[in-house]
């Protein structure tokens, strides 16, 4: 525990207060999800990259939105595994601030690319004689750049602001990585102008990321509303059918946890919450992908023909 006045130089984890026999069953379970979102994701990278028929514009930011999901699962869950395999449930405060950082890097930079792909269907749907034209390769990794670039900068204040804090109430977070609800609640200090900066900083990246895409699927559902033939509806429809359903999905959470606020909000809720957005959703982004996408579908039976033939010599 810290006491007041003293520098907390660590914290205790206690998310998942569980008997020994569940903290196991828990760790199966969620090392499986952990293999799964691996293999999911990194294998939907390497199948873009291996079939020339998925090397569009849609399947360049397809493959590193499967990136970023590796990447902040992979902040969160390999120290969620150690607390549940160990029964160690401490963390340095340095680790505690690169968690933080990481992870808000990575979502915060899978809010704009979600809002880039929504970008991207809008050219293609509203515009498809000038799609090749807008977007070049040089387009496609200025878009992804750029959403790199305002996710660090949303990092570095986020965390910034956070960790400038006083913690000395007590050292044990109750949750399962260092979020910013359970950190909070630590503080001895006035986190008001913090919390107000924080606030403003999620604000901008989730309302202006929400902005592009409501916007770009106004124009979206108006162009295919002019569409005569049914087919060419639902063709049309069946394209971005699996990024609506993926945004739904993130920004739910993300708005639920960051824009609610506390009030009457209980850590149990984010806690649900959190694992939603940090080990459910990056596993079934893949799924959500392929299954509703008969280009990588058949990406996939290459790959798998491929793998067969090559077996059988």
């Amino acid at each position: 525990m810290a006491g007041n006045g003293t520098r907390v130089v660590e914290f205790v984890l206690t998310g998942f207060q569980l008997q020994a026999a569940q903290q196991t069953g828990l760790f199966i379970v969620f090392l499986a999800f952990y293999l799964v979102i691996l293999a999911g994701n990194l294998g939907m990278v390497m199948l873009i990259q291996r079939d020339p028929g998925l090397h569009t514009p849609m399947y360049f930011f397809l493959s590193h939105l499967s990136f970023l999901d590796s990447c902040y699962s992979s902040v969160i869950v390999p120290q969620l595994l150690e607390t549940l395999g160990t029964h160690r449930m401490v963390i340095t405060y340095e680790r505690c601030a690169a968690q933080f950082f990481f992870f808000t890097l990575y979502a915060s930079t899978e809010c704009f690319l979600l809002a880039v792909m929504a970008y991207d269907r809008y050219v293609a749907v509203c515009n498809p004689l000038l799609y090749t034209m807008v977007m070049t390769p040089r387009t496609r990794l200025g878009l992804v750049a750029a959403a790199y670039a305002g996710a660090m900068v949303n990092s570095v204040v986020r965390t910034g602001c956070t960790f400038s804090i006083s913690f000395c109430k007590s050292n044990c977070i109750d949750f399962f990585f260092c979020d910013l609800p359970p950190l909070l609640k630590l503080a001895c200090s006035d986190t008001r102008w913090q919390e107000q900066v924080i606030f403003l900083m999620a604000f901008v990246v989730i309302m202006t990321s929400a902005s592009v895409i409501l916007t770009s699927y106004l124009f979206i559902i108006r162009a295919i509303l002019k569409i005569r033939s049914a087919g060419g509806r639902a063709k049309t429809f069946s394209t971005c059918a699996s990024h609506m359903t993926a945004v739904a999905l993130f920004f739910g959470t993300l708005i639920f946890m960051y824009l609610k606020g506390n009030m009457g909000k209980s850590l149990w809720e984010d806690k649900i919450v959190s694992v939603f957005y940090t080990v459910v959703i990056p596993m079934l982004n893949p799924v959500i992908y392929s299954l509703r996408n008969k280009e990588v579908k058949e990406a996939l039976r290459k790959v798998l023909r491929r793998m067969k033939v090559s077996l059988a010599e």
